[in-house]
């Protein structure tokens, strides 16, 4: 993709605020063509509300909205090429499958053989052939879904806008989307913009993520790098839940030697010198094995010693919370394939150097 074609969407500096709230603080974004990217964070973040201002159903308070390299701030939302799917499917309930996707291109004064041909393409994409007659209570919650995905699809929108679409549905049909939507954006080749605050999803689905947090952009990159290399203590909490620590770095032969709580370890990692910083450790990167009571320090000194709090089975694996001397916070810990270690057992907590991420720190940043 060359990085000099224009933007699908642009967002340059966009303020908005509701009465004396800032639900977006000065946001800018670039989207591009045929791009899938998640606008990923908690509630009240303001993901929805950038959506919404891209849909037009919400005017900035301050800051462009560019679609296709036109500037579309104050253009109501039935003249941008955009059309917008929300968290639960809104079809009208007197109007069949076929007279519901149809809705738009009657609107728009479509001819009567070419509003067939496309509602009938547009149901095959989303997997709903020979479901022209049928009513709303006629199906699923999954089935609705795709019908307003094909209603949506229909127009040939330049940009998809996705409001959380599968969050009222069970996992089994939730994962099933997942895969559909893949699906659907690799055989258009549109330009999906979709808001969720679920981790696993943005990762599963996402060409970029977008992390919001109280309004602000806090990172930008592809899931591999938003996961792996986390740019802030934030990110690395709310994409992956991982241990964040409060250490002080010192100087060390084999690379940063760090305190945590009352031990030190080596730890190799980037872009942090002496001085306070976060380590971050993701709890599958944590590995545990049974050990006497004894030192704190593990064998080899690139552990540490703890008992085990709290265990709870997840399915494809074990997690764990692990008490540490010295730590504020248990250590959060996922292993799979093996027998469940006991409450109370004595464990030995190991890592590869390599798996650790050191992230700036303000001696009296809160958290900290």
């Amino acid at each position: 993709m060359s990085s000099e074609a224009t933007p699908r969407v642009r967002l340059e500096s966009v303020t908005h605020r509701f009465g004396d709230v800032t639900a977006l603080d000065d946001v800018s974004l670039e989207v591009h063509d045929g791009e899938f990217i998640t606008l990923l964070g908690p509630s009240g973040c303001g993901k929805t509300t950038l959506l919404r201002i891209v849909a037009g159903f919400e005017r900035p308070t301050e800051g462009r909205v560019l679609l296709g390299g036109v500037d579309v701030t104050k253009t109501p939302p039935y003249r941008r090429p955009a059309n917008m799917v929300f968290q639960r499917p809104t079809l009208f309930p007197h109007l069949d499958v076929f007279e519901n996707v149809a809705f738009g291109l009657r609107i728009a004064k479509v001819p009567r053989q070419d509003i067939r041909t496309r509602v009938r393409e547009s149901l095959a994409l989303v997997r709903l052939d020979g479901y022209e007659d049928r009513k709303n209570h006629e199906l699923s919650g999954g089935q609705m879904q795709r019908v307003a995905l094909a209603r949506a699809l229909v127009n040939r929108p330049q940009v998809l806008l996705l409001d959380e679409p599968l969050s009222a549905l069970d996992l089994k049909i939730r994962l099933e989307m997942e895969a559909e939507l893949r699906r659907v954006h690799r055989e258009t080749g549109a330009t999906f913009v979709y808001v969720t605050h679920d981790q696993r999803e943005a990762l599963a689905l996402s060409d970029r993520i977008v992390v919001f947090n109280e309004g602000g952009v806090e990172q930008v990159g592809a899931p591999g790098i938003v996961y792996r290399r986390p740019a802030t203590p934030f990110v690395a909490r709310f994409v992956g839940n991982s241990n964040v620590l409060a250490v002080d770095v010192e100087p060390s032969a084999e690379g940063h030697r760090v305190r945590l709580g009352d031990l030190a370890v080596t730890v190799r990692a980037d872009g942090v010198d002496e001085g306070p910083a976060w380590l971050v450790l993701r709890p599958e990167g944590i590995r545990l094995a049974l050990a006497p009571m004894g030192d704190l320090v593990a064998q080899g000194g690139e552990g540490v010693r703890g008992v085990v709090l709290d265990h709870a089975f997840r399915g494809t694996g074990h997690s764990y919370r692990i008490e540490v001397s010295g730590l504020d916070d248990p250590l959060k810990c996922e292993m799979g394939g093996r027998d469940p270690f006991e409450l109370g057992d004595p464990v030995e907590v190991s890592w590869d150097p390599d798996a650790c991420v050191l992230l700036p720190r303000i001696a009296d940043e809160p958290g900290s």
